[in-house]
């Protein structure tokens, strides 16, 4: 009889730790949320990130909908990745990516800036004086034209980019430069982009007005 309330005992024992542990993990503030911690956010304050995550202090750590907050976070535009987890035992952690902006499109008398996808981050009053501006017919992610015009920026080596104002791309295979310096740089389509920035930066050490590099293996200069 003893070796049978033992056993009860010892049931009721396990069934009250169990329930007690499902409570502090599922419906306690014990658990809950104490901290947002954002990482990887250079220009987007942490506040704002925390905001539109949208989560409440001291909700349960483990019934928090990463994947909900994963989707709110990213429709900030200038977000291009996040990922949400859980740090036990209060801290939810929030690792983005940002947008890096590599080119302008203007708008009326404002400028938009465009990331490496063709997705606008946002509007400002003046153009940056690093970034190139972007003149294609119809700019966008979805756009052949604008693709090409961009993987020719990815492709241009650090010291280069920023000697560039203008990027022209009437179509995909006629993408041609305009230099600060009033030099042009006829680019072609977008193939052998590395091989087509290095020729380029040996050839602006001569005086021209005109770099043809769009077929790499014969180069010409006017």
């Amino acid at each position: 009889m003893r070796r049978v309330w033992r056993s009860a005992f010892l049931a009721l024992l396990t069934v009250g730790v169990v329930s007690t542990a499902a409570w502090l993990v599922f419906f306690s503030s014990v658990l809950g949320v104490r901290e947002i911690q954002v990482v990887g956010n250079l220009g987007l304050p942490a506040q704002r990130i925390q905001q539109v995550a949208g989560v409440a202090d001291g909700k349960p750590l483990a019934t928090v909908d990463v994947a909900e907050v994963e989707g709110r976070i990213g429709r900030i535009p200038q977000i291009e990745s996040v990922t949400v987890s859980r740090g036990w035992p209060g801290t939810l952690l929030v690792e983005i990516v940002e947008r890096e902006p590599v080119a302008v499109i203007q708008e009326g008398t404002r400028f938009a800036l465009m990331d490496r996808h063709g997705v606008v981050t946002e509007i400002r009053d003046v153009a940056p004086p690093t970034l190139p501006l972007l003149r294609v017919d119809r700019p966008g992610p979805g756009d052949p034209a604008t693709a090409a015009a961009l993987t020719v920026i990815g492709a241009l080596p650090r010291d280069l980019a920023p000697r560039v104002a203008e990027v022209l791309a009437p179509s995909t295979e006629t993408v041609s430069l305009r230099l600060k310096d009033g030099r042009t740089v006829v680019w072609g389509g977008g193939d052998r982009p590395a091989d087509k920035a290095r020729i380029l930066v040996t050839l602006l050490r001569r005086p021209a007005d005109t770099y043809d590099v769009s077929s790499p293996d014969v180069v010409t200069v006017k």
